[in-house]
């Protein structure tokens, strides 16, 4: 299982999982706790409960470069292009805007 932590604007929103079967995001409790908290996608918005799905979230998956980008990360870190959650743990932590996709060590829990 491969984790990675999901930071808004420098602050941890939740945890991406990508299990056996499928994905998971959960916001972080104290993240929700914050009056100013803000949902890190339409598609996601605040709530408690997980969000989980057969495929990578459609906004994670919009966070990945696309084009002569992608070419290189593929060929720089020997990235096969159908492994989604790899290219954006490898390739997500300083996205343009507000998220960032920190990738957690095993164990790190």
């Amino acid at each position: 299982m491969r984790r990675a932590e999901i930071h808004m604007q420098g602050r941890l929103a939740g945890v991406l999982e990508e299990r056996e079967r499928d994905y998971a995001f959960t916001y972080d409790a104290t993240y929700l706790a914050d009056t100013k908290a803000m949902a890190i996608s339409l598609s996601l918005p605040l709530q408690a409960a997980s969000f989980e799905d057969k495929r990578l979230f459609p906004f994670f998956d919009g966070l990945i470069p696309e084009g002569w980008l992608l070419d290189i990360a593929e060929h720089t870190w020997k990235l096969d292009p159908r492994d989604r959650m790899g290219l954006l743990l490898a390739c997500c932590r300083d996205c343009i805007g507000a998220v960032s996709v920190i990738p957690m060590e095993p164990g790190n829990e």
